[in-house]
């Protein structure tokens, strides 16, 4: 009951506003349709007497009203529709919406869920921001866009993501309540409370970030999952090219609990048309023998990834003003299993892109990334 009332609560200031103000709107969106032919590793699909190929259709549409409700005030709603056919269902889940722990409930219907096709429709944002003297307060699903990484951010435990989600354009919200207080020019504080659980837990968080030598730092601190969590990013430039880097230590009562996980990127504009990117992740809570991954935390979404080392290089090259290719590589340095995709970015109308790619895994049997089919498919998407 707790939950619903909060759910229904922020809708609430919409109807009460509109009684004694003039309320302005904005609406905006997309829709989009991924059609997928996947592979599956042929040893996996004798394992699990699945065809070793299908196909996957994914159609999502995303509504983004947002209410000004009065000086400085604005609630935002991020709305979704999902539906998924498919001749197969093993691995389809990785097309529907990401878990995520820092929510108090999920929002989801799934009113339709069988052996060919599933439909869900969802609430990813449902904030109410408000701007005051000394910054602002959001209270409600939102984003917290912390750290500098490209590819992976250590630093953002509120709205965690796997890297290998190529469908996602946003990250899950999380149900916070966040202030951000101005210290100054490039400086602030960022203070985040995020209930879970119907209220039975709670993660709660600081980061303070400012500037100086022309480098972006910024330092946090928190309580996650029962466990204290210290971190830092930057970024900045050597010479022209980009230098980023964050990191966590987080540690608990138990010296086992005890982990620290970072990365280090750089990034270069080589010509107006070709960018590259290379980003090191080390995550000290994965394990450098397969044998002793823990997919059990993967499963439940207590973790991103299996192994200790790993390493990025992505990259985009536009071949016209209206197409762009975009690479990416991921590898798992210790297992030597990963994954290679290639998206191209073709522009239409200013609204209307077609989008093919491919994603190709490869390592070994009960390597990190051999599980996962390889992805042949195109995307087209509208925005409105």
């Amino acid at each position: 009951m707790k939950t619903k009332t909060l759910t229904f609560f922020l809708f609430y200031f919409v109807i009460r506003t509109s009684l004694f103000a003039q309320l302005s709107f904005d609406f905006s969106g997309y829709a989009q349709n991924y059609t997928v032919y996947q592979k599956l590793d042929e040893e996996l699909a004798g394992i699990l007497r699945a065809d070793d190929s299908y196909f996957v259709n994914l159609f999502r549409l995303r509504l983004k009203p947002v209410f000004h409700l009065w000086k400085g005030g604005r609630l935002n709603i991020d709305y979704e529709l999902t539906a998924s056919c498919f001749t197969q269902k093993y691995f389809t889940g990785e097309f529907g919406v990401p878990d995520n722990r820092r929510q108090l409930t999920e929002l989801m219907w799934t009113p339709v869920d069988d052996e060919k096709i599933k439909v869900s429709h969802f609430i990813d944002r449902l904030y109410l921001r408000q701007k005051l003297p000394f910054g602002n307060v959001i209270i409600g699903r939102q984003r917290i866009a912390w750290g500098t990484g490209r590819v992976w951010n250590p630093v953002d435990l509120f709205n965690p993501v796997n890297p290998a989600a190529y469908y996602l354009i946003e990250k899950p919200g999380a149900d916070a309540v966040s202030a951000k207080i101005r210290l100054g020019s490039f400086t602030d504080l960022n203070l985040v409370y995020n209930p879970i659980k119907n209220f039975k837990s709670y993660n709660f968080a600081g980061r303070f970030r400012t500037n100086f030598w022309e480098y972006d730092f910024s330092v946090m601190g928190g309580r996650f999952g029962g466990k204290t969590v210290v971190g830092m990013d930057f970024a900045g430039n050597i010479l022209d090219a980009g230098f980023r880097g964050e990191g966590i230590y987080s540690f608990d009562s138990g010296v086992q609990q005890h982990f620290l996980k970072f990365i280090l990127g750089i990034d270069y504009q080589f010509s107006p048309v070709f960018y590259l990117l290379a980003e090191y992740h080390f995550n000290g809570e994965g394990k450098t023998d397969e044998f002793s991954y823990e997919y059990y935390r993967l499963l439940n979404g207590e973790i991103l990834n299996l192994g200790r080392n790993y390493l990025a290089l992505s990259g985009m090259y536009q071949i016209s003003p209206l197409f762009l290719m975009n690479f990416i590589s991921i590898v798992n340095l210790n297992d030597e299993s990963g994954f290679v995709s290639l998206a191209g970015n073709y522009s239409v109308t200013e609204e209307f892109y077609l989008n093919p790619g491919i994603q190709l895994f490869f390592g070994k049997l009960f390597t990190e990334y051999w599980h996962f089919p390889d992805s042949f498919y195109i995307q087209a998407e509208y925005y409105f």
